[in-house]
């Protein structure tokens, strides 16, 4: 559309249901959190949230997942574990099935184990988590450990984080994929210095998943790793969102531009993940929250229509100015 309107997307087929759930699920944010799983898996529904193909295999996955980095590192604090046990209930509900970790993120996928297995949702999630240390066999028994942590035999997605040894860690992978103990292989970054190596890996390695930074406020990886990963057929899973934050702390103040609408947006975090996800490469994005309504609020931006070229477009030009 020309008048910077919104295409939208082929796997929603109600215009108007989709809406309707986005209404319902509004409504409830500002409700009680006992009994809300229930009332939240009723209200969506309606509202479907848009899954997209893994290159490599053709499974398909919600487009909005979960990130655990910081939210998740609660030890044994009773009263966080019971947010976060809230935000799992209303994650799965809302549709939602892609968790990453790592062993970066301190206790966090203990934690995330703990949860998933209080909550019955063990078989339910889609787990993706790192490796994250030099020596070959030192990351092999670091991936034991988080397997065990995880409370998994087996976990979807394993990453080489931030590259660490890449080199020995991915001949791991690659063996572990082959009997079945990881299904996906995957090398992750979160900064522009490491794009080009990152490059570099995506022609030479037989990968399925990277994980990159990507927002409205850091776009250098859209130039450089989403091209190239659209190229070989790659997954591309999204890191820092809201750019660290910086994104709020730029717009969230302000109300929601009259163009919202248009996207099914009733949230500025719904317009900021909106906009990764209308760009064709991106699989999923990971936000991550120990809030049950800011978690509630992230799920829509994976329900309803996306930004076209002309609204992106304005999109960043409102960062820009």
């Amino acid at each position: 559309m020309g008048n910077g309107g919104a295409a939208p997307d082929r796997t929603l087929s109600r215009r108007q249901a989709v809406r309707a759930g986005l209404g319902a699920v509004a409504a409830l944010a500002a409700r009680p959190v006992a009994g809300l799983a229930a009332e939240v898996e009723a209200a969506c529904q309606e509202a479907v949230m848009i899954r997209r193909p893994i290159p490599s295999t053709g499974e398909e996955i919600p487009v909005v997942g979960l990130g655990t980095w910081q939210t998740f590192d609660v030890g044994s604090d009773a009263g966080e574990r019971a947010a976060l046990r809230s935000v799992l209930r209303s994650f799965e509900a809302l549709g939602g099935t892609v968790v990453d970790s790592s062993p970066m993120y301190g206790t966090s996928q203990a934690v995330l184990g703990d949860l998933a297995a209080e909550t019955g949702l063990l078989g339910d999630l889609w787990v993706a988590t790192k490796v994250w240390i030099q020596g070959r066999q030192e990351g092999i028994e670091q991936m034991e450990e988080s397997m065990g942590e995880l409370r998994s035999p087996r976990i979807e997605l394993m990453q080489v984080h931030n590259l660490v040894d890449v080199a020995d860690h991915l001949d791991t992978l690659e063996a572990w994929k082959a009997e079945g103990r990881i299904r996906y292989i995957g090398i992750t970054t979160s900064s522009s210095r490491q794009y080009r190596e990152m490059e570099a890996l995506l022609d030479d390695e037989r990968l399925d998943f990277v994980q990159v930074n990507y927002s409205l406020a850091e776009r250098e990886s859209a130039e450089r790793v989403l091209p190239k990963a659209a190229d070989r057929g790659v997954a591309v899973m999204v890191n820092r969102p809201f750019a660290g934050g910086r994104l709020f702390r730029e717009l969230g103040r302000q109300p929601l531009p009259d163009w919202a609408g248009e996207i099914d947006a009733t949230a500025w975090s719904q317009i900021f993940l909106k906009y990764i996800l209308s760009h064709p490469a991106i699989t999923v994005a990971i936000p991550a929250t120990s809030d049950p309504d800011h978690l509630r609020e992230n799920m829509g931006g994976g329900v309803g229509r996306l930004p076209d070229g002309d609204l992106r477009a304005r999109m960043e030009r409102l960062l820009d100015d």
